[in-house]
């Protein structure tokens, strides 16, 4: 019997098919559900990614005696169940089986799990990951992470077709090798759907991306690391060229709206994107060019200036 402080079951309940799994890893799949009870029987439904932190599910089992034995194997057992590493908590479910869930199966759907097999977080970009799955459609959105299971990623398309694409295309390839960096031998894709349907992005940032909001803010950790100094030979500090522009905005006596830096900005090129946020108490905004030249002449050009007669200036 278990004497740990939190025990893995409740023997109160009165035994069902439906076992009740609470402590998963998050976004754990229905293909490790089914190996955790394969000793015991054969599952024929589950109900994944449930409760408040989506780390629980529910499975059900062909027969009662299968879901009886997986439980008392696992009571009277040194060892607990585990997913990932993560102790998994089992008892009976007060239901007797899972209705108005799709059966068993790899059901598509428009976001896709990805992860990046034989990488440390780092090796592979969010923009290398961004190359590969846009040669299939467009993607609205990507969050990367570290979980148990090595890097990982949520890629969102528009709909479950194109998702489904990108999936027949890469599961079990590798990235192109021309995109890792040179210490990664090789890096497999491991590919399956996520239960989500629509990815909530708060910051665009090295972690994660919105590609339909270009308004979106920028996580301030994303503007240090991209504005660390370069030394040049003379020993003094020098600014790395980008097409990325980092406008402070002084003496603000008018109101700044997006639109009024995207008239200033777009007379020397088209601006593909622009973020504004406020940190150390004064207003800034990066500017986003399709090429270096373009905003090294802006920055020539406007560094310094007032836009409005008496307004405020950019530096």
């Amino acid at each position: 019997m278990s004497t740990s402080s939190q025990p893995q079951f409740r023997y109160t309940q009165t035994p069902s098919k439906v076992l009740h799994l609470r402590n998963l890893p998050w976004e754990c799949m229905e293909e490790e559900l089914v190996e955790l009870g394969k000793p015991f029987g054969k599952i024929v439904n589950t109900k994944i990614n449930v409760g408040p932190n989506r780390n629980q599910a529910f499975v059900e089992f062909a027969d009662l005696n299968q879901a009886i034995s997986m439980v008392s194997y696992y009571a009277s057992s040194s060892e607990p169940a585990q997913i990932r590493g993560k102790t998994v908590y089992i008892q009976y479910s007060n239901r007797h089986e899972i209705v108005n869930n799709k059966s068993l199966g790899d059901v598509p759907g428009n976001v896709l799990l990805v992860t990046i097999e034989g990488v440390e977080a780092g090796d592979v970009s969010i923009d290398v990951i961004h190359l590969v799955f846009s040669a299939f459609g467009f993607v609205h959105k990507i969050a990367t992470f570290e979980k148990a299971a090595g890097f990982q990623a949520l890629i969102q398309f528009t709909d479950a077709e194109t998702a489904s694409a990108a999936r027949n295309a890469l599961d079990g390839r590798s990235i192109p090798r021309y995109l890792l960096p040179q210490h990664v031998g090789s890096c497999h894709l491991r590919i399956s759907y996520s239960a989500h349907t629509d990815l909530n992005i708060k910051f665009q940032s090295h972690r994660s991306r919105d590609y339909t909001n270009p308004y979106l803010p920028v996580n301030p950790t994303a503007i240090e690391g991209l504005m660390q100094p370069i030394v040049g030979p003379d020993g003094k500090k020098k600014e790395p060229e980008s097409n990325v522009l980092l406008a402070s905005i002084e003496n603000m006596q008018y109101a700044v709206t997006v639109d009024v830096l995207h008239t200033v900005f777009s007379a020397f090129g088209t601006v593909q994107k622009i973020a504004m946020f406020e940190k150390n108490g004064g207003t800034q905004a990066l500017v986003q060019y399709p090429d270096v030249t373009t905003a090294a002449l802006a920055k020539e050009s406007l560094e310094g200036h007032c836009i409005y007669d008496g307004g405020y200036c950019l530096q």
